[in-house]
């Protein structure tokens, strides 16, 4: 773990095994940590916040600028220890990295001139401002689909408003948390920002409930979320929360076939489809239906699956085998009530060792299914015809989640009716998955409650003051006695 500025190692301490989804094998062990580690570090955090809130914008932008270089000297090494632990390839996992290091720029300079703003005053002896100031200790809850990544869209813009930050990484996914914390943040004040492994029911749960800690940020699924929600409400803690998704892709008539394929296919299946934002119920029209789908199905079916190291793989292995069942159990249940799998949906003999589950095109579906109804985080696209426009944005928004929503097409009138209509916190035109520093992320319905990336990422981590200043200093005339204006003046 990482406490108060030090690495702990404790040879007597109860473990957790991490393990290589791509081959199974332990590559490391980490501390199975419990509620008194995050209460010290929860205390680290605290007796940390007032010195690092108090510190000039400019030098914290100067620490965080230094801390992505360091993760840039450093990012061969993230890298390959990140596509071990998590199993993306290798590009998947260069992008990720990339993402982090330049997020933490961002938001260097974010912090660095976004601080409040001035407003109109009432009265011209009155000088009214709005400050912008840290919660305190964050406690910071990742998931292991994108470790760092998502880690870094909390981390980035928590540092850069003032507060100090707890960090629980996924029991999965833990050991590039730790080193790029140990390789890029050892210039930080001791305290600052700690990682204590383990369990969320353990140090999880204790961070939720910890009264010094004020504000949750967390990644996750919805039954968690509403599990914190329920822990953090009756202390009124500031939740950001990013939770699940089952996002649309709707394909137009007019949409170019080839780019269609494609895009579908990455938006589906990266990370071996273990992404919030994956494209996971896809409306295509029934005029180029069928001729659709089989390009479809043909271009999935060349994909290669292999461990993410080898630099020709195009899609890993699951992160457990836990969540491959989970995908087999849809798609049966699809295929018992008429689904039909165009391609994949077994685990390739080939690959014996490792959580490999051959991404899979599925037509024959519809809205009773679970496989059209609950996420589910694998490489599966489903795949549904329309008849009208007004159909398929009606079934893209017949869903609990609304994170993201994707529209392939080169009318604009299409366009214009789909980002007007769709229920989504995200609308992609033509570009799937592509995310923007500047553009806030995040989700309606039960995706979850506020935005990451952007100013308004930067504002969830901050307390909104306003200072009203009457420079005059002069009695007010609708001040008491109500009876006598004259004693007013």
């Amino acid at each position: 773990m990482y406490i108060n500025g030090k690495t702990i190692r404790d040879s007597q301490r109860d473990t957790i095994a991490v393990i290589n989804p791509a081959t199974e094998e332990i590559i490391q062990q980490v501390i199975k940590g419990n509620a008194r580690d995050a209460e010290q570090a929860v205390e680290a955090a605290r007796q940390a916040f007032p010195a690092w809130s108090r510190l000039s914008a400019l030098k914290r932008a100067r620490m965080m600028h230094d801390a992505a270089s360091k993760i840039r000297v450093h990012h061969d090494e993230l890298v390959r220890l990140l596509t071990q632990e998590e199993g993306k390839p290798l590009p998947e996992n260069e992008e990720e990295i990339w993402w982090s290091e330049e997020t933490i720029d961002y938001y260097a300079e974010i912090g660095r001139h976004h601080l409040g703003s001035v407003i109109p005053p009432a009265d011209p002896d009155q000088f009214n401002f709005i400050r912008y100031q840290p919660w305190g200790v964050v406690g910071c809850i990742v998931p292991w689909n994108y470790p760092i990544l998502l880690l870094v869209w909390k981390l980035a813009p928590a540092l850069a408003a003032g507060n100090t930050l707890v960090i629980k990484p996924s029991k999965f996914t833990p050991l590039t948390t730790l080193k790029m914390v140990e390789l890029a943040f050892d210039h930080f004040p001791p305290g600052v920002i700690n990682v204590v492994t383990g369990y969320g029911s353990e140090v999880g749960e204790a961070l939720v409930k910890h009264p010094d800690v004020p504000m949750i940020a967390f990644t996750g699924s919805l039954a968690v979320g509403q599990m914190i929600s329920g822990w953090a409400g009756p202390q009124m803690k500031q939740l950001h929360l990013e939770l699940g998704g089952k996002d649309p892709m709707v394909i137009a008539p007019d949409a170019d076939l080839n780019l269609a394929v494609r895009g579908l296919a990455y938006s589906g299946l990266i990370n071996t489809g273990q992404v919030c934002t994956s494209t996971e119920r896809v409306y295509v029209h029934e005029s180029i239906f069928s001729q659709f789908t089989e390009a479809l199905a043909d271009f999935v079916g060349k994909l290669k699956l292999g461990n993410g190291l080898d630099e020709d793989t195009d899609i890993g292995p699951m992160r457990a085998d836990q969540f491959r069942t989970k995908v087999e159990e849809q798609l049966k249940g699809a295929v018992k009530t008429g689904a039909k799998i165009l391609v994949g949906g077994e685990r390739p003999a080939y690959l014996p060792k490792g959580f490999f589950l051959e991404p899979s095109v599925v037509v024959n579906v519809d809205h009773s299914m679970e496989l059209m109804r609950e996420e589910t985080f694998g490489p599966v696209i489903p795949v549904m015809p329309y008849k009208t426009f007004d159909q398929a944005i009606e079934l893209a928004n017949d869903c609990q989640y609304g994170l993201g929503a994707c529209l392939l097409t080169n009318d604009a009138k299409l366009v214009k009716q789909f980002y007007e209509q769709i229920q989504a916190g995200t609308v992609w035109i033509n570009d799937p998955l592509t995310d923007n520093f500047a553009g806030p992320f995040g989700g309606m319905k039960m995706s979850g409650l506020g935005r990451e990336l952007g100013i308004e990422g930067f504002n969830q981590f901050c307390q909104v003051k306003h200072v009203h200043w009457d420079i005059g200093a002069q009695p007010k005339d609708f001040w008491y006695p109500y009876g006598n204006k004259e004693e007013n003046v």
